[in-house]
């Protein structure tokens, strides 16, 4: 019987130095508030489709 994967998680760490903790983001306010606005609407529109199936 064939086996169908229809979701994969992978996880992984790029430019791992050593340390476990974060780093911070050098920048702004403005364009800090203006990532996390944009990876909230993309969260959104991936839970939004996940809705529709």
């Amino acid at each position: 019987m064939p086996i169908e994967i229809k979701e994969l998680h992978i996880k992984i760490k790029v430019g791992e130095s050593g340390d476990e903790a974060p780093q911070e983001i050098s920048g702004n306010q403005s364009e800090r508030d203006e990532i996390i606005e944009a990876c909230v609407e993309q969260v959104m529109e991936i839970l939004s489709k996940k809705e529709e199936r």
